[in-house]
């Protein structure tokens, strides 16, 4: 009985945060395709947690993340100084993120997140492909994973959301079509001292041919995607 009231208490507490109304909505109708609060849960956030928001995008997690934690918690958004470079609208939404109440916005370059020490989880969603992109160093996934693991809290959660490359492609895809390989990410996240503790695939679709870029019309918005859950040591 006490698990479940806990658990009923925790879906409750995700519904509220999903309400909130600092998140808009567009990113509202998003919620059901993304099982968002199916990815609050797998990712065990809870509220007072510091998590960091790694390459923020639009910024619709940075917003479900501070409506979770609420005014005990914190978000650590960032957004690299490239991205900001590259599209106006990723300088907007890191400034919107700055502007919540238990947000920060950090834009250090790309393999250089300024994370403070002693965060319960850092989060990634669609994005760690982008550390695989050709314009940068060969070694920015590996100096990113490194920089995670060293502000994580013993214990701490690395949660990594992106689109399935096809098995075996290796790097290519991450460039032309904006995938990765699960097991590539694995090898990689592993090599920086994390334990996988889980796997989920709520959000895999079994229609997606995993050849089409992301972007691409006919796909997009239905991509496979895997979420992978590793642990730092305690």
């Amino acid at each position: 009985m006490a698990n479940a009231a806990a658990s009923l208490a925790q879906d409750n507490a995700y519904a509220s945060a999903l309400a909130s109304p600092i998140r808009t909505d567009a990113d509202k109708a998003r919620d059901e395709a993304r099982h968002t609060a199916e990815t609050l849960a797998f990712a065990e956030v809870m509220p007072g947690q510091t998590i960091g928001d790694m390459i923020i995008g639009g910024g619709y997690f940075t917003r479900v993340f501070a409506a979770a934690t609420g005014p005990t918690g914190k978000v650590i958004a960032w957004q690299p100084a490239q991205f900001i470079g590259f599209q106006a609208s990723y300088a907007d939404a890191i400034a919107a993120a700055d502007a919540l109440p238990n947000v920060e916005g950090i834009r250090s370059p790309l393999g250089a997140p300024e994370f403070p020490a002693g965060m319960d989880l850092v989060f990634t969603a669609q994005n760690y492909h982008d550390l695989h992109l050709k314009p940068f160093a060969a070694d920015t996934a590996a100096k990113t994973n490194a920089a995670v693991f060293a502000a994580l809290k013993p214990g701490g959660l690395y949660v990594i959301v992106d689109h399935y490359a096809a098995a075996g492609s290796g790097l290519a895809a991450a460039d032309s079509l904006h995938r990765i390989d699960p097991a590539i990410v694995k090898e990689e996240v592993e090599a920086a001292g994390f334990v996988l503790e889980d796997q989920s695939d709520i959000l895999k679709n079994d229609a997606d041919p995993l050849t089409a870029n992301v972007f691409d019309p006919a796909i997009r918005g239905h991509t496979s995607q895997f979420m992978l859950k590793f642990r730092k040591p305690a």
